[in-house]
């Protein structure tokens, strides 16, 4: 692997860290270092600059409030599109994955969004909570999502962007796709976190910021039994 380090950057986790969102960051960190990558995980909170040289950007799940304020220091900053427009990693999480869009709603008002995505939030019927699953698509070759929703949100898709996956438990964007995806940017709203449910998803964001196309194995034994756990708490409940 290379020599020079693996940088990670966790955008703002004074404002955006909620549901164990910054394992996302520890994740990634041991999956490199077990392959003998060396990584730097920088921690940038709201009122510092977000570098623009950096590989791979995280941004977790917020309250209304955070959510909008992030938006609004990102989009003076200017670092995350310099970054995307350099060939960064992008991979946000419930409201971060909202932010990377046009327009989200944060307590009854429009936030304009980056618009790194073509795609646009408003506020749903209900609340989505509980388990969130869903197919794939295809041309990302990784095995189904597994996670955790907790959002008031729906998310419409333009045709610039390609759902993360279809759902078969949950809600996600609207009951029938979940995420989204365009490039080397990702959202999803499956927290768990993500990446330690889905330690595909994981590699997959490694192999994007690295360049390298197939990564050594790992033992993954201790997710696969989390994902296990999970897949029968589903049916289990469905059965109910």
């Amino acid at each position: 692997m290379s020599t020079e380090s693996l940088r990670i950057v966790w955008v703002y986790p004074d404002l955006l860290s909620t549901y164990g969102d910054r394992g996302n960051a520890l994740i990634l960190a041991r999956r490199a270092q077990r392959r003998g990558m060396p990584v730097e995980v920088l921690e940038i909170r709201s009122d510092q600059r977000l570098p623009a040289a950096a590989d791979i950007y995280l941004i977790g799940g917020g309250e209304d409030g955070p959510q909008a304020l992030g938006a609004q220091r990102l989009l003076a900053d200017g670092g995350l599109h310099r970054a995307v427009a350099q060939g960064s990693v992008v991979f946000g999480v419930c409201a971060g994955y909202q932010l990377l869009g046009t327009s989200f709603f944060a307590k009854g008002t429009k936030y304009a969004g980056l618009e790194l995505l073509d795609l646009a939030s408003d506020r749903g019927p209900t609340r989505a909570v509980g388990e969130l699953a869903g197919e794939i698509d295809q041309r990302l070759g990784l095995p189904a999502l597994s996670g955790f929703e907790n959002h008031g949100g729906r998310t419409r898709l333009g045709p610039e962007v390609a759902p993360l996956a279809r759902v078969t438990t949950g809600i996600g964007n609207d009951g029938v796709t979940e995420g989204a995806w365009r490039g080397k940017l990702l959202g999803t709203y499956s927290h768990g976190p993500a990446l330690a449910r889905n330690p595909a998803l994981a590699d997959l964001l490694l192999r994007w910021a690295t360049g390298v196309h197939q990564l050594p194995p790992l033992d993954d034994t201790w997710s696969d039994r989390l994902r296990n756990e999970r897949r029968a708490a589903v049916a289990a409940a469905a059965r109910a």
